[in-house]
């Protein structure tokens, strides 16, 4: 079982039940299709529009379970402008305009399964009247304007061994002064060199590198096992291939696993950490890769760098000697638009390559 989903599918089934009783019909009817956690952010937009909705006396509810499908209907054009509006300017921090686009098309998702799907016990629709139907949800992600904003931002060339290199080494001399940092640093080091080592040599995403059990390693052929975002098959896991580069750091890695986090016989995590106060190894969290990878992208100089943008620093350096449909597949994506972020951003790095050719 894909340890993340479980958890994800866990707190899905508690939020839910703070939802009206359609949308918790609704949440049924995409669980075949949808990821527990894109489940969960449907339903975290859904308690953000309510909360606004009985906020405005839009709706009677006490509580967001009570909304009903009559106060739905009745919404006006001019409320969802207006919910637009308090998406963009409200205080606690405003949305960027990606994040908005995804809210409006959970509502857009959930007022057509209502409208055009779903049947009462006479066969007519649930939702007469649906006003989302009229929100036109423009699309941001566009490949062109993404890879713009991540170039500069990644690791490129050299980078990403010394990278590497610093995790194991350079680290540790910038906070030799500090105690805890120093011990900390000591007992995590080839851990931490070596999550960063296979992401950079095989795009793994976050969620994918703490799901890994040391049985979804095959480390002669220099594969691993994983299941794929986006795949509810539980039955199949998808081999995704590594660099030498992490056969090294794994292999380092693996040679202390078992006596420097003292892995009880039942822990089949690949990656651990001992937790404040406790003895045994357990499987690492989300969270803690990415903050480790952030502390060390700080002191490296690239306080930018994220857990993300290292998959990024692989894809585009994958891409400079694969076609778009390899890439495609070592990453996982659904499709090559997706993928096709990494064309954008090798254009100034293959226009460079070929002046030198000519020279």
């Amino acid at each position: 079982m894909n340890i993340q989903k479980d958890i994800d599918r866990k707190r899905l089934d508690e939020k839910v039940l703070g939802m009206p009783w359609f949308v918790q019909q609704f949440i049924d009817y995409k669980l075949p299709d949808l990821s527990p956690s894109t489940l969960l952010e449907y339903i975290r937009d859904y308690e953000t529009f309510f909360n606004w909705l009985r906020g405005e006396l839009l709706s009677e509810a006490d509580h967001n379970s009570k909304v009903s499908l009559t106060e739905l209907e009745m919404l006006r054009m001019e409320n969802v402008v207006s919910y637009r509006l308090y998406l963009t300017t409200r205080r606690e921090g405003a949305n960027s305009k990606v994040t908005i686009s995804r809210k409006l098309s959970s509502l857009r998702s959930l007022f057509h399964y209502l409208s055009q799907i779903a049947e009462d016990e006479d066969f007519y629709p649930l939702l007469k009247r649906n006003i989302m139907a009229k929100v036109e949800v423009k699309r941001i992600h566009k490949p062109k304007d993404t890879a713009a904003k991540l170039k500069g931002k990644i690791l490129e060339e050299e980078e990403l061994l010394e990278f590497i290199a610093y995790i194991l080494v350079g680290y540790g001399i910038d906070v030799a002064d500090n105690k805890q940092a120093i011990y900390s640093y000591e007992l995590n080091k080839e851990r931490d060199a070596c999550i960063a080592s296979l992401i950079l040599n095989s795009g793994l995403r976050v969620s994918e590198i703490i799901n890994l059990n040391i049985d979804d390693l095959d480390f002669n052929n220099k594969l691993i096992y994983i299941f794929r975002k986006g795949h509810n098959d539980e039955t199949f896991k998808t081999p995704v291939y590594f660099r030498e580069q992490a056969q090294d750091d794994l292999a380092l890695y693996l040679s202390l696993r078992q006596t420097r986090y003292h892995a009880p016989k039942k822990e089949k995590a690949l990656f651990l950490t001992i937790p404040n106060g406790q003895k045994d190894g357990k499987r690492m969290t989300k969270r803690a890769v990415q903050a480790m990878i952030i502390k060390y992208a700080t002191r490296f100089g690239k306080p930018f760098l994220t857990v993300h943008k290292l998959r990024h620093s692989f894809a585009t350096d994958y891409y400079l000697q694969n076609d778009i449909y390899k890439t495609k597949e070592q990453l996982g994506h659904a499709s090559t638009e997706t993928t096709e972020v990494y064309a954008h951003l090798t254009d100034k790095t293959m226009s460079e390559a070929i002046e030198r050719r000519v020279e």
